[in-house]
């Protein structure tokens, strides 16, 4: 059956997206079995927005919040994932992930690779509620999984409370409850020995 090029670019960037699946990140599962990839956590982040979007501030649009989490880290395909503390992989990450976005978008239909793209670099700006709600979500994940796991990415790169907390003081931007949360998830892994404290 002959397609027509809009739905053929469609399908090519389906093909092409489905790699996130293979990108893996620094954080387990909280069952502890392996490390989740980017296309799982792209995911959680999604349904995460739909369950906590009364923590959001008023009038957030909650469906531009999932848009915008379900295409962020579709530059992973190409660039992979940077640990949020690799000071030296994250030197190059916004050109490596510019490129990756001109590359992956530009395999849609103009009209929606300016949409993914826009969304894209909402996020990344932080410069609408909806971009900090996501921003906030996707900051918290990695602090839950730590506080499920023992910390074991904290504890795998030796990271300390105050990186976590600078790291992660973002979220307050988002909502202020799901920072207040995080603090005491960090906290208490701080007192169980899980998260080395503050200049350690």
């Amino acid at each position: 059956m002959p397609t027509s090029d809009r739905l053929t670019r469609q399908l090519a960037f389906l093909r092409e997206i489905d790699r996130l699946k293979a990108v893996l990140r620094r954080t387990a599962l909280i069952d502890r079995s392996r490390r989740e990839n980017s296309a799982e956590h792209s995911w959680h982040l999604a349904v995460m927005a739909i369950v906590l979007a009364d923590h959001a501030p008023e009038d957030t649009d909650i469906n531009r919040v999932i848009r915008m989490l379900l295409v962020h880290d579709i530059v992973e395909v190409d660039a992979g994932d940077t640990y949020v503390y690799d000071a030296t992989g994250s030197a190059g990450k916004a050109e490596r992930e510019k490129r990756a976005a001109d590359r992956l978008f530009g395999l849609l239909p103009e009209d929606q690779g300016r949409e993914f793209r826009a969304l894209w670099e909402e996020l990344e700006t932080g410069r609408t509620a909806e971009a900090r709600f996501a921003g906030a979500l996707d900051r918290l994940t990695p602090v839950l999984h730590n506080a499920h796991t023992a910390g074991r990415s904290w504890r795998e790169h030796g990271i300390t409370a105050d990186r976590v907390i600078a790291r992660n003081s973002a979220i307050s931007k988002g909502s202020m409850a799901l920072w207040e949360y995080a603090r005491s998830l960090i906290e208490g892994a701080v007192a169980k020995g899980h998260l080395a404290p503050a200049g350690t």
